[in-house]
């Protein structure tokens, strides 16, 4: 899979100052999917996530579908040790 203009915009939304909540989850399975990732259903809510050897383990936000600051900021933080920054 390829990065579309979603996928980046996705990607600059997870890294823009401050810190932006919101982000819907499906939107950033997608970029994950774009980016190579391989993602795993874990128990309950928990998704098990492998970009560039680099494991990390998130959960599916609920019962809302958007993400909150925290998950951004660990999200930022798995996507640049994987080395998947923006542009």
């Amino acid at each position: 899979m390829r990065m579309n203009s979603k996928h980046q915009e996705t990607l600059n939304r997870i890294f823009e100052k401050p810190v932006h909540a919101g982000i819907p989850w499906n939107d950033i399975e997608a970029l994950l999917l774009a980016l190579g990732a391989e993602i795993s259903e874990g128990r309950g809510s928990r998704v098990h996530i492998v970009l560039q050897n680099v494991r990390a383990v998130f959960h599916r936000p609920h019962p809302h579908k958007e993400t909150d600051k925290g998950a951004v900021i660990s999200m930022r933080r798995f996507l640049i040790t994987a080395g998947a920054e923006p542009c």
